[in-house]
């Protein structure tokens, strides 16, 4: 009954990336459905793809409440979450026993009481448990609410933890894509590095942004507690300029997934321009309700064919300026 009141895709807004198909480019961020309890009524609404988690190794409540507040006047959403789970075993055996209507992605993160030096271990048997029933890994390094967490963006860290989960995903069946979630608050230079980090590390893709600790959008607006992470329209400008950047460096040789701010058909059209594949959402869903995505799809279609265009996959990065004549040639894997 939902998938009938929200309404059919139509065929031109099916985008093709990380081996996966997606009826709608536009996707459920990560920190909506922890627990995987919800992913398919998600996927009924109109979202072309769901990304459940953060999902730990360890069960955990998250930090104390309160914990999440809206900012209504500036469209945008403060959280401290903590990544709040039932752990990756609960997560993998509800997940298995879903109806599979899109993609859906798991998004790993640290276990709030393991050590950095143990993180890499901790990630790997999260994805044990996932990657049997997961269609792509994320790996959260960049959330503002675990200690720590966002020391594992640098280089060495980072290579680390991805040679750790690597091995563990040669051991699924099949090529599972994995994909890495960086914080809009890196500077340039470290955005830059990491975008080349990524193509050395033959990843498949880059989602960008996670939440800022930058409450300068926010104005005078009280938030009922200290710390977080801000979503919404004030993340809007600054994820548009991270994906511009990353894009300028990767290309299209890995798949981009911009988040942030993101909450009209002018905002998904956008990043799409400039070069996202996929979006994802969750604060516009939060303020707008149920029949938000379907109605993007519709608005998204009829733009598509006022232009003439076949697809909107066609128009991937068309927008996007030439990238740099020093970006990195990735390596075929299997190849020399």
């Amino acid at each position: 009954m939902v998938r009938r009141l929200a309404g059919d895709v139509a065929p031109s807004l099916e985008i093709r990336a990380l081996g996966l198909t997606f009826t709608s480019p536009i996707g459920v961020a990560a920190g909506l459905d922890k627990d995987a309890t919800w992913a398919t009524e998600l996927a009924a609404l109109g979202f072309g793809f769901v990304e459940v988690g953060t999902v730990t190794a360890l069960a955990q409540a998250g930090n104390p409440k309160p914990r999440i507040a809206r900012v209504v006047e500036r469209r945008a959403l403060v959280n401290r979450m903590g990544f709040p789970n039932q752990g990756a075993d609960a997560v993998a055996a509800r997940l298995a026993r879903l109806p599979r209507r899109a993609p859906i992605g798991v998004n790993v993160g640290k276990s709030r009481t393991v050590s950095l030096e143990e993180a890499a271990e901790d990630y790997r048997r999260s994805v044990s448990r996932a990657a049997p029933v997961a269609d792509f890994i994320v790996l959260n390094v960049s959330s503002p609410n675990t200690p720590g967490l966002r020391d594992m963006q640098e280089a060495d860290q980072l290579t680390s933890l991805v040679g750790a989960v690597r091995a563990e995903l040669a051991d699924a069946d099949g090529r599972i894509p994995l994909l890495v979630k960086l914080s809009p608050d890196l500077e340039d230079e470290q955005l830059d590095a990491a975008a080349r980090l990524a193509l050395e590390l033959e990843l498949d893709g880059i989602i960008a942004v996670n939440t800022t600790v930058d409450r300068t959008g926010l104005g005078s607006a009280h938030v009922p507690f200290e710390g977080g992470g801000v979503s919404g329209q004030p993340l809007q400008r600054r994820a548009v300029d991270v994906l511009r950047r990353l894009r300028a460096i990767v290309g299209d040789q890995l798949v981009l997934v911009s988040v942030g701010g993101i909450e009209s058909t002018d905002d998904v059209w956008e990043r799409i321009l400039v070069g996202a594949s996929l979006v994802q959402a969750y604060t516009a869903f939060i303020y707008e309700g149920p029949g938000w995505p379907g109605r993007l799809n519709r608005e998204l279609e009829r733009r598509v064919r006022a232009i003439g265009a076949a697809s909107l996959q066609e128009l991937v990065g068309t927008g996007a300026p030439a990238p740099g004549e020093d970006r990195p040639a990735r390596r075929v894997r299997g190849g020399t």
